[in-house]
């Protein structure tokens, strides 16, 4: 099913049990899949069959439970090395999510690799996750920590991106590959090129741009890459960090204990092979199968699929949310994805999610764990729909009609 006009919604709303549901006797719309997506069927079963049928831990056994399991969790590591087009599977490190992979990478490149007045280099339209680790690696090591602006549009300022690299003490751009706030799609391949040109290594936080659309971590040409499960349909509590090689044999590990080691005497250790250096302890194995489950299911629907209903959703969206008075969207980015943030008259963002839930319709609401991107726009919060796989033009209609009865309520 690769072809755009072949994506069928409804069929595929089908796969994903929870949106049968009634919320105070309305059908339910759900528009915070930016948050958390939901699971398909095929996820659900991975999961609760592996528990049934093969559970045991992974990579010490003997016995075929482990082996199969362990071939099973593993599965999850090739299945997210074709997703990224990764050179190398042993490039795929496993973590619990997008803010454990930054903070690993925080401990190990930054404490690891960058040296005192070296600096890191954000935008200023970061999720904390990707603000946070580096604060505290600034206070520790004395790492300095650089802002790209955003323009009034939403869109990074490429001209004060590039001029904050002119000094070449920046070692390490890490930046979102869109927004989970304005929806802004940042421009990767050049963010890469004048990065590289000025000595520096390319972070992205791709939590939210790997779920709409392909990511090419060779065509790219950056050097790390991250992102989480729960938001591609998968269950929570794993994530990824993609490196190069060569990188991450540089690095020193983040934790420490088992599985992680080659060797451990009282007076020393030796670490095993990436990248297992980097996955101490036993690891998420049923949320490893489960994502091996998602990836496949987004695989066979297709990516080109998947960003043409993205694309039409948010054209509608934008267009529909356009002619509810008083209300704002929040970044007019030309490049963005399935995420839009609004800010209706003078109602507080709360009580604007809490009336449309009164009608079915979940959005989330406040600041989206980005307060500085907030401050830059003058706001403290604002409401935010965003859209997955199974969303419908139907259900933005909905949100759109809503809102005008929000409004009302209001006025």
């Amino acid at each position: 099913m690769t072809n755009p006009a072949a994506l069928d919604v409804e069929r595929i709303r089908a796969d994903f049990p929870i949106l049968t549901q009634t919320i105070r006797g309305k059908k339910l719309v759900f528009l915070d899949s930016a948050a958390s997506a939901q699971k398909p069927r095929a996820v659900i079963d991975a999961m609760v069959n592996a528990m049934e049928t093969q559970y045991a831990n992974v990579h010490r056994g003997l016995h075929w439970m482990s082996e199969r399991t362990t071939e099973s969790f593993e599965g999850c590591r090739d299945a997210a090395a074709a997703l990224m087009n990764a050179r190398d599977r042993s490039e795929i490190v496993f973590t619990g999510n997008s803010t454990g992979a930054i903070n690993l990478l925080a401990h190990s490149y930054g404490r690891g690799i960058l040296k005192p007045g070296q600096a890191v280099l954000i935008s200023g339209m970061e999720h904390h996750s990707n603000i946070v680790p580096w604060q505290l690696l600034r206070e520790d090591r004395g790492i300095e920590l650089r802002v790209a602006p955003v323009t009034d549009a939403g869109e990074l300022d490429m001209a004060a991106f590039e001029a904050l690299l002119q000094d070449a003490k920046v070692g390490l751009v890490a930046m979102t590959h869109m927004s989970n706030v304005l929806g802004t799609v940042t421009p990767a391949e050049r963010i890469v090129q004048v990065a590289h040109a000025h000595g520096a290594k390319v972070m992205f936080d791709g939590s939210q741009a790997i779920v709409h659309r392909k990511v090419d971590v060779q065509a790219l040409d950056c050097d790390f890459y991250v992102w989480t499960g729960h938001k591609l349909y998968g269950p929570t509590g794993i994530g990824v960090l993609w490196a190069r090689r060569e990188l991450l044999e540089a690095m020193p590990p983040f934790f420490g204990g088992g599985d992680m080691i080659s060797s451990v005497t009282y007076e020393k250790s030796t670490w095993a092979e990436v990248p297992h250096k980097f996955e101490a302890g036993t690891p998420a194995i049923l949320e490893g199968i489960g994502l091996k489950a998602a990836i496949d299911y987004v695989q066979a629907i297709g990516y080109d699929a998947l960003a043409a209903h993205e694309a039409s959703l948010t054209e509608h969206a934008l267009a529909r949310l356009a002619t509810v008075p008083d209300l704002r969207i929040i970044g007019q980015a030309q490049d963005r994805g399935g995420v839009v943030s609004f800010v209706l008259g003078k109602a507080h963002a709360h009580d604007v999610a809490t009336l449309l839930d009164r009608q079915g319709i979940a959005v989330r609401a406040g600041h989206h764990c980005a307060e500085p991107l907030m401050h830059r726009f003058g706001l403290d919060s604002t409401a935010r729909a965003s859209f997955g796989v199974y969303t419908t033009h139907a259900e933005i209609d909905a949100l759109a009609d809503g809102l005008v009865r929000v409004r009302d309520f209001f006025a």
